[in-house]
């Protein structure tokens, strides 16, 4: 009963964020039309503010994903080591 009602939120939330209302459709610059909701980004700072966001997204997700497939730790004292002698 929980997957089912969590997927049916996911569904409607997703749905909502894809799709623009005609009225914002208007106002949207041609890269981001249809996507995004309100006025959209108003100067180029605006632009430069996405990129650097966009990036730190990138690189946190890189790392996450890299250190969660090869952790790196091999000190025999690490609180692991103690899980997996078990």
């Amino acid at each position: 009963m929980k997957v089912k009602y969590l997927i049916s939120v996911l569904v409607i939330f997703i749905a909502q964020i894809a799709i623009a209302c005609p009225v914002c459709e208007k106002q949207q610059p041609k890269i981001t039309q249809g996507l995004t909701h309100g006025v959209g980004p108003q100067s180029n700072w605006d632009w430069v503010i996405i990129a650097i966001i966009s990036l730190i997204t990138v690189l946190t997700l890189i790392y996450s994903i890299k250190y969660l497939i090869k952790p790196g730790e091999k000190n025999n004292d690490h609180i692991k080591q103690s899980i997996l002698r078990n």
